[in-house]
């Protein structure tokens, strides 16, 4: 069996608190965008293999794609165990979902093959106990979330909006960008309310203008790199861009696709991670 697994961006992250376990609190808009990873298992008598086309990327319990088989097989009392095949397009450590995305699909094809026929609440329910991005990659689509990542609302759908996505050739730890976080010096938080309804109008140009990541400047201060790459996409035509959850991933929203071609042959000179894709 075969799924596409999508990444996402943020086009808001808002942290409102932090719970006494160390986790923020936050409340985010997540949108699905069309650039996936694709996963294709396989049954085998009893042991969980994972095979992947990046040499770096490990296929052992460091990867969540091989832990969301592990986690289901436990819960589900499974005997048999799976090989997976894991081709990666979607760049790593990037704020992007990439192996939040893996491990739903991964949960999502298991649940077919083994005829074990959980509901999307239950797949959920298994995600978040692997990271705060994989109840949302269950479903995907335009969501609203908060708490940790689990409460998720469906919102209407912001789709085929054309999007420039540029990665810098390092990787960033989402554990450390929340780390040098603070709270108490944030002054202006994301508008999400206001957000939400232009989103709902499809009004393209407000979300690309009013957009806010609250960690965008933890990781911006290390990587002065991410600034460089949103004025060069100003330059190049954008309606405007932002670093993706806790980056490096930086993208762009753009109102024409020669523009975000231009953009593209521009960014592809400096950069080997450049995209263009859009809202799904």
């Amino acid at each position: 069996m075969k799924i596409k697994a999508y990444a996402k961006i943020n086009i808001a992250l808002d942290i409102v608190g932090k719970r006494e376990d160390g986790y923020h609190i936050l409340k985010m808009i997540m949108q699905t965008i069309d650039l996936y990873d694709i996963i294709e298992i396989e049954k085998t008598e009893s042991e969980i293999r994972l095979n992947c086309n990046k040499h770096y990327v490990p296929t052992d319990e460091r990867n969540l794609a091989y832990r969301a088989a592990k986690i289901f097989k436990e819960t589900y009392s499974i005997d048999q165990g799976v090989d997976i095949t894991l081709t990666k397009n979607i760049p790593v450590s990037a704020g992007l979902a990439g192996g939040s995305t893996d491990a739903a699909g991964v949960l999502k094809l298991m649940n077919k093959m083994f005829n074990v026929n959980a509901s999307d609440e239950e797949l959920k329910s298994i995600g978040l106990k692997l990271g705060a991005d994989v109840p949302y990659c269950i479903r995907g689509g335009t969501a609203l979330c908060e708490g940790i990542g689990e409460k998720i609302t469906q919102l209407k759908s912001f789709k085929d909006k054309i999007i420039v996505l540029v990665k810098p050739p390092f990787g960033v730890s989402t554990k450390e960008v929340y780390k040098c976080f603070d709270l108490s010096k944030v002054v202006f938080h994301p508008k999400i309310d206001n957000l939400i309804e232009n989103m709902y109008n499809d009004d393209v140009y407000f979300v690309a203008n009013n957009m806010k990541n609250l960690l965008e400047n933890v990781t911006l201060r290390k990587h002065r790199v991410i600034a460089n790459i949103k004025e060069e996409m100003k330059a190049s035509g954008s309606i405007g861009s932002m670093m993706s959850g806790s980056g490096p991933t930086v993208f762009a929203f753009f109102d024409d696709m020669l523009k975000a071609q231009l953009c593209y042959d521009e960014m592809r000179k400096k950069y080997k991670d450049v995209f263009i894709t859009r809202t799904i």
